[in-house]
């Protein structure tokens, strides 16, 4: 990646993948690196010099996920709702740094999430679709709140085939149920919660309404 002044030291940065869909752990993070975010598949971090990009570092057993999301991310080119795509290393890719909240932590902090906010995901799904690629694996941890708008991250899902429907189930949530629990912070153990339910539910078994019976008995502010 000539275009870039890679730190060197960024090989000395360990992510390993840990079972059940639990997010990775790190080890010996140099000092002039700062990790800005984890997840299932890998952890983003950031160099002092270089705090506009995102260096995204994947488990040694999790970089086929690294090359799918290094040809999504070629395929989409630049979009106003993804990151921008520099260039890649053996177990890296290195993308534009984007600032904001997670959905995840909109909700964690009681942060009010926009109508224009789900409008975005909206059109970044048809962006996908137009460039020929599937939009999966949208989540709260997968899209970000900037300024009111939304930036949706990790793409390595969208050369898959089939609807996983979180997006359609996550947006029905909105519309039915974010207006009771607007701007009201939700504690970490209930969203743990519902996130660790779902997993453990079959594609072809969930029942919207029945889960969300099951969650409103876990927070009396939802009545």
């Amino acid at each position: 990646m000539s275009q870039l002044d890679v730190p060197a030291r960024i090989d000395y940065i360990q992510v390993i993948s840990n079972p059940h869909n639990e997010p990775v752990t790190i080890k010996d993070i140099p000092p002039s690196f700062e990790c800005v975010g984890v997840g299932t598949d890998a952890a983003v971090f950031r160099h002092k010099d270089q705090p506009q990009l995102a260096y995204k570092v994947y488990g040694e057993d999790k970089l086929y996920k690294k090359e799918n999301e290094e040809r999504v991310y070629k395929t989409l080119g630049p979009s106003p709702y993804f990151s921008m795509y520099y260039g890649s290393g053996d177990r890296y890719i290195v993308l534009s740094f984007e600032e904001g909240l997670s959905l995840y932590d909109c909700l964690l902090q009681g942060v009010n999430i926009p109508p224009q906010a789900v409008e975005d995901v909206e059109r970044a799904r048809k962006f996908v679709k137009d460039k020929g690629l599937n939009p999966r694996d949208i989540h709260l941890k997968n899209i970000l709140l900037q300024d009111g708008r939304a930036k949706v991250i990790d793409v390595s899902e969208y050369v898959h085939e089939g609807n996983d429907y979180r997006w359609e189930l996550l947006k029905r949530g909105y519309e039915e149920y974010y207006p009771l629990i607007r701007e009201r912070p939700i504690p970490l153990w209930v969203l743990e919660t519902c996130r660790k339910w779902y997993n453990q539910t079959k594609d072809n078994t969930f029942q919207f309404d029945d889960f969300m019976q099951k969650i409103k008995k876990l927070n009396p502010f939802w009545k």
